[in-house]
């Protein structure tokens, strides 16, 4: 169903789906490290299995319960193979940029999703751009260097490529989110959106993983190796998890944010993803947060204060989208 909601509301409930978006997804970086750690599963196919498997475990739900989510019209086809192709694209630019500069540099890389969604925003979409929301762009930025531990400069030399890769994963993750604002406003529900575009991303995934002469660091170097956690339940276990409980909620509240509120707002607020990541991984792992990473916390929790604060503009109230 769809309803209108008052600006002031709608702003305070997209918020509040975003931080609960941005709260679920820290845990995927936990999952993805335990996988990887415990399985030695190559990154590119984790991420197919990751994305099927969000298929697989919404699957049922659309099926018996929810079945007109599948209904698409065939002109939205092609916009959803698109944001599945910026979707899984992402995905390999990110584990690049991982390989190449390390997974601290590539945190940081990856949210200058931020600045690229407020601009992008701001040219295609009509979304406003003004001091606070640009304080709270570079607020977030200098958070996540702190608290993602790129503070040392050496980590920076001397890697253009590394570089330039993660700089075009942030370029895709704001894409991502524009996408994400754009499709509702063609009325596609959030949960429809997701998983078509997640479908459309394994099967690019599992075309790449299929190439030969490992054409992708990180990739399958054989079609069994797909297969590569054979008989270990446990770690199919930790797969399904990780699909079915951050990826799949994470990016379906996600979705629904960006129907509620601009792009480039509700991208800035997943910048708090590190900082959730940290504290999760403080109770589950045992680490500890460094000074640091306290004091980059409080700069992104200042970016986040500062947004909430903003008053919306009227060019940027929208119908709320149907949520289920």
């Amino acid at each position: 169903m769809s309803s209108k909601l008052p600006s002031s509301q709608k702003s305070s409930s997209g918020f509040l789906i975003a931080f609960l978006s941005a709260a679920v997804l820290s845990f995927t970086g936990i999952l993805i490290r335990k996988v990887s750690q415990d399985y030695g599963l190559p990154a590119l196919i984790l991420a197919f299995w990751r994305d099927i498997f969000v298929v697989v475990c919404a699957f049922p739900f659309y099926l018996f319960i929810k079945p007109q989510l599948l209904k698409i019209k065939r002109s939205d086809l092609p916009f959803l193979i698109a944001f599945g192709f910026v979707l899984a694209f992402f995905n390999i630019l990110w584990t690049l940029a991982v390989t190449l500069t390390g997974a601290s540099i590539a945190t940081v890389l990856v949210y200058s999703s931020a600045g690229f969604t407020a601009l992008l925003g701001y040219f295609l979409l009509g979304e406003s751009l003004g001091w606070v929301k640009l304080s709270a762009v570079v607020l977030s930025l200098a958070g996540c260097v702190l608290v993602s531990g790129a503070t040392n400069p050496q980590a920076w030399q001397n890697n253009t490529l590394g570089i330039i890769t993660g700089l075009f994963s942030g370029l895709l993750y704001a894409i991502y989110s524009l996408m994400g604002r754009h499709a509702s406003r063609k009325n596609l529900n959030p949960w429809t959106t997701l998983i078509y575009t997640f479908f459309f991303a394994a099967i690019i995934l599992l075309l790449l993983n299929l190439l030969p002469m490992n054409f992708l660091p990180a990739s399958a170097k054989s079609p069994s190796e797909m297969f590569l956690l054979g008989a270990q339940w446990r770690g199919w276990l930790l797969l399904i998890l990780l699909a079915g409980g951050p990826t799949l909620i994470g990016f379906g509240l996600y979705n629904i944010s960006l129907g509620m509120l601009p792009s480039s707002t509700a991208n800035l607020i997943l910048t708090s993803e590190p900082v959730m990541t940290g504290i999760a991984a403080f109770f589950l792992l045992g680490e500890r947060l460094t000074q640091l990473e306290l004091i980059g916390s409080a700069l992104i929790l200042a970016a986040l204060l500062l947004l909430r604060l903003r008053k919306p503009k009227k060019i940027e109230d929208q119908s709320l989208p149907p949520t289920i």
